[in-house]
């Protein structure tokens, strides 16, 4: 294949630009326009009855101008109609749910009993060894002969009771929490398992046992927690009863609704679940007898209307025979569970459980107790707040949608029993916020009342604190009780009690005063905190404090002009502990800080706390917390803005680029904004470039070009490098352009083969090919250097790109120099596609000179040599694809940018044409489109002679 000589063709961009417009249609009247109204056809069908062997329907249709919105309202909407011939049985199940949710027993602002087994468990530890006792009873009730009588089975069955309990047991000693914890999730499995295998009595055996043991309490400690996973096992057991009896009531003919009265029950159900309740009355001891009624409850639905009614005060008064004060409070939790959960509605049964509890209070303080206490060595401290769960819960079950009178009188029975702490504490924790907080001085003076042996007044404090924190008490009485309990808070030596306290009305404090009040308190709390560094054990709820004061401080000149709030920082001195406490605060910053800011006050804290950031980046830290960091600090350099003064605003980019060197995604921001601030001051000035505004934009231009070498992404770098020139040359700074450009070009030997993606490593010629396109964009209209010679960066780039090591499997190398065939065309142009402000370009120096043009089209004819020569290595089997799509992509470039009329260059393109067709690789169809392009283009001015090419390219159909 000869070299041909380029001939570029001369471009009319106006024209161009002109002959690519969409062509304006009228629009005659009557015709469609996404605007007009709509009209609608109705079709109404008739549905025949199901004895017909054929369906027919009968339709109308009317048109009629409509919304399309109107048919809503008569019910022909398409939702309306899907459901009109929805499958019946499935409308019937929504229609259930439906019923199901409106009549809910509890409503979403109940807090469930599952939220707060988790935290019962973690609280309620013990480190001694505890047991269980383990059934080891013979099975001689497992295999017998069938009998037929019921009397029988029953008897048979309450043998094998009898026979669990008088058999054999093993008890298991010396076993750690986690060993007992594993057991007794061993036991809720094989209850599961024996119920699966149709061992119902082996189930409830498993239930009996695990109910017993919650009357033990030799390792009182772990009493709470072991309650939670017996109840658990309680829980199951009640589930896998209920749904079998409900199973029993579905069969062919009908289905139970969910709401069913015992007239919807069939006798077999029946008499099954009566059964069960007989098998639970034989039990001997109390309770578990209690406890396994308690958990299937809910099956009285099937029995009769009242059933639950009638059973919920038999069960509480069973209670009464429970002489331990902590397993019976317990029990009356376990009750009032169940109770809110089959029949909310049933008030008197939930009040009657605490006031039986609050006249058998006073045993906590008697001498069986005591002695108990004494036995174990534990302190009376220790064991009042075991007893919280069990009343918080009850507490809360009562005071659910209760009525203000009842709660008025639950206050005066625990005046009544001399404002016990314990109680007071739980009526505090379960009762609405809004009724503690409408009565605080009522509360404050109770809480003054309260004997504080066994359960100290600061935790009062701290419960009151938790509701006024979700609720407002009275304005005329907000700061006295801010006295009251801060009188109790700062009086207190155990730095963990005086931090729990704090931490609480500090939100209070930020919520309803000012910042001198928010300033006294965390004075206060530095006092406590910092002798013998207790600051160091109560990091969480130091932090829980930061954040109260920034989410009701988001006026940051206000929050920093908080005298003791850096001071407060100081106590921070954990890294990681600090850097979350930096990044919270960054974090709200950047959320409500709406306006930029140049604020003195606010600048030098935000620098601060960006520092302590930024130095915690070590090269253990994970990128992902990398770019967590310097998006914060990204969005802080955002929002720092000295108007128009711009030197100023230099200056902090100055000053922030030696604060955070390590993060690069920040250097990048800084570069970006440094850019930004030099075109902005070019759009200020309008022209007036006196020397003191160059002087600025060459300052930041050099600020860039400085920073840009210590980033270590080469593909940032390079682009930043295109980027900072193009604002150099905008701001008519030409030879620190270069400088820019000849530094790019300098990189580009340096990309490496392969580059990490988002942790993956992928090719980088696409990612260069990219680069270079938009690079060679730029060079157009950049002007040569007097000192280099005609087209000296082109021809750099082109030394570089002929230097680096292409992969054989690539053409990105053909591209490339594609791409610089289109710039050298566009550069032979007498005027150029567009230009910049006060910028000659090269159609201004040289204005067609025939010695510009003659350099130019040498360049062209080397480059179209390498492509060529490129083309010839293609001309292998596996090869060939890629050769028939350069060479017709080759052709696609002669016929936009070269001169046909040249014969040689024509004659190329032929050539082309035919090697992209010469092995059957060609997509016909690109091939024909190509061909009508050039036959509809050669009916233009001056583009007569593109008919005769047409005539010589002819289309190769495939054998």
């Amino acid at each position: 294949m000869a070299v041909f000589p380029w001939h570029s063709r001369s471009r009319n961009y106006k024209a161009e630009f002109a002959s690519c417009r969409l062509e304006a249609v009228p629009l005659e009247f009557g015709d469609y326009h996404p605007l007009k109204p709509i009209t609608v056809t109705e079709s109404k069908t008739k549905k025949v009855s199901r004895k017909g062997s054929t369906s027919s329907t009968s339709s109308s249709s009317s048109s009629s101008v409509l919304d399309p919105l109107s048919s809503v309202l008569d019910g022909t909407d398409p939702l309306s109609m899907f459901a009109a011939t929805a499958d019946p049985a499935a409308t019937d199940s929504s229609r259930k749910r439906r019923d199901r949710d409106e009549n809910s027993i509890v409503g979403s602002d109940f807090e469930p009993w599952a939220n707060k087994r988790g935290e019962i468990l973690a609280r309620y530890t013990t480190t001694e060894k505890l047991s269980i006792n383990l059934f080891m009873g013979s099975e001689k009730g497992k295999a017998g002969t069938v009998t037929s009588a019921m009397s029988e089975k029953v008897r048979t069955r309450l043998e094998e009771l009898d026979d669990f309990e008088e058999g054999s047991q093993k008890e298991l000693l010396n076993l750690t929490q986690q060993d007992y914890v594993n057991r007794i999730e061993e036991l809720n499995q094989s209850l599961k398992d024996a119920w699966a295998s149709d061992q119902k009595v082996k189930a409830l055996k498993i239930v009996i046992q695990c109910s017993k043991l919650l009357s033990d309490t030799s390792v009182i400690q772990f009493y709470p927690s072991k309650f939670v996973l017996i109840t658990d096992i309680l829980d199951t057991f009640g589930k896998l009863v209920y749904e079998r009896i409900f199973s029993m009531c579905v069969d062919n003919r009908s289905v139970l609704p969910d709401h069913f009265s015992p007239e919807n029950v069939n006798d077999t159900a029946k008499e099954t679940c009566l059964n069960w309740f007989f098998k639970i009355a034989s039990i001997r001891e109390l309770i578990p007898r209690f406890y396994v009624e308690a958990s299937i409850l809910k099956c009285n639905k099937f029995l009769s209307k009242t059933g639950i009614s009638e059973c919920l005060p038999r069960l509480t008064c069973m209670i009464r025979g429970i002489g331990d004060p902590l397993v019976s409070v317990y029990a009356r939790a376990y009750l009032c569970r169940v109770g809110m959960e089959v029949a909310p509605h049933l008030k008197e049964s939930l009040n009657k459980n605490f006031f039986d509890f609050l006249l058998t209070f006073k045993q906590i303080h008697g001498d069986t107790v005591q002695n108990q206490l004494v036995v174990q060595g534990v302190e009376l401290p220790s064991y009042l707040p075991l007893y919280s769960p069990a009343m918080d819960w009850i507490f809360q079950c009562i005071s659910y949608h209760a009525p203000e009178a009842l709660l008025t009188e639950m206050m005066d029975r625990c005046k009544k029993l001399g404002n016990n702490a314990l109680l007071l504490n739980s009526v505090m924790s379960a009762f609405r916020a809004e009724f503690i907080a409408t009565r605080s001085m009522d509360f404050i003076g109770m809480i003054k009342e309260c004997d504080e042996s066994g359960f100290p007044k600061h935790l009062l404090f701290r419960s009151l604190g938790l509701n006024l924190a979700l609720a407002d008490p009275p304005e005329g009485d907000r700061l006295q009780i801010l006295n009251e309990a801060w009188k109790v808070i700062t009086k207190l030596k155990n730095p963990q009690d005086y931090i729990n306290c704090a931490e609480v009305w500090v939100e209070y404090t930020c919520k309803h005063f000012t910042k001198r009040e928010v300033n006294t308190v965390l004075a206060d709390v530095i006092k406590h905190m910092t002798p013998d560094r207790a600051f160091e054990d109560s990091y969480p709820q130091l932090h829980s404090i930061i954040k109260k004061v920034i989410a009701h401080f988001h006026d940051f000149s206000v929050l920093f002009s908080v005298e003791k709030f850096l001071p407060f920082l100081d106590m921070f001195q954990k890294e990681s502990v600090r850097v979350e406490v930096c990044k919270c605060i960054m974090e709200v910053f950047i959320k409500h800080q709406q306006e930029p800011t140049k604020d003195p006050v606010i600048l030098n804290a935000l620098l601060h706390v960006c520092k302590t950031m930024h130095d915690s980046v070590n090269a253990l830290t994970l990128e992902d917390e990398k770019r967590m960091l310097a998006y914060l600090i990204n969005g802080f350099i955002k929002m720092v803005s000295f108007g128009r003064d711009f030197e100023q605003q230099l200056s902090f980019y100055v000053e922030a680029r030696s604060m955070f060197c390590n993060l690069e995604p920040v250097l990048v921001q800084l570069i970006h904004s440094v850019n930004r601030l030099a075109m902005e001051t070019r759009k200020v000035m309008k022209g007036n470039h006196s020397r003191k505004t160059a002087a600025f934009v060459r300052a930041c231009v050099a600020y860039c070009f400085i920073t840009i070498p210590s980033l270590v992404g080469i593909f940032t770098r390079l682009n930043l490098y295109l980027h900072s020139g193009q604002v150099a040359l905008a701001n008519q700074c030409l030879s620190q352009a270069d400088a820019f450009f000849k530094a790019a070009i300098s990189l580009i030997p340096e990309v490496p083969k392969m580059i990490n993606i988002d942790g993956k490593m992928r090719p980088s010629e696409s990612f260069l090919l990219e680069f270079l396109c938009n690079f060679f964009s730029t060079l157009l209209i950049v002007p040569d250097h007097p000192e280099h010679g005609v087209l000296f960066l082109v021809r750099e780039l082109l030394n570089v790109i002929q230097d680096y090591t292409w992969e054989d499997s690539s053409d990105d190398k053909i591209r490339i120099y594609t791409c610089v065939l289109h710039l050298l065309s566009a550069m032979s142009q007498e005027n150029y596609l567009y230009h910049i402000d006060k910028v000659d370009s090269n159609d201004s120096l040289y204005g067609g000179d025939s010695k510009f043009l003659a350099e130019n089209n040498k360049l062209c004819e080397t480059v179209m040599a390498q492509i060529l020569e490129h083309l010839k290595t293609l001309a292998k089997d596996e090869a060939l694809k890629r050769q028939s799509s350069l060479g017709l992509s080759f052709f696609n470039s002669i016929l936009a940018h070269g001169d046909l009329r040249n014969n040689r260059l024509n004659q190329l393109s032929v050539n082309l044409w035919h090697l992209a067709q010469r092995h059957g690789c060609a997509d016909t169809r690109t091939m024909v489109k190509t061909l009508e392009y050039i036959k509809k283009r050669s009916k233009q001015p001056d583009m007569g002679h593109l008919t005769e090419l047409a005539l010589r390219l002819p289309l190769q159909t495939r054998t």
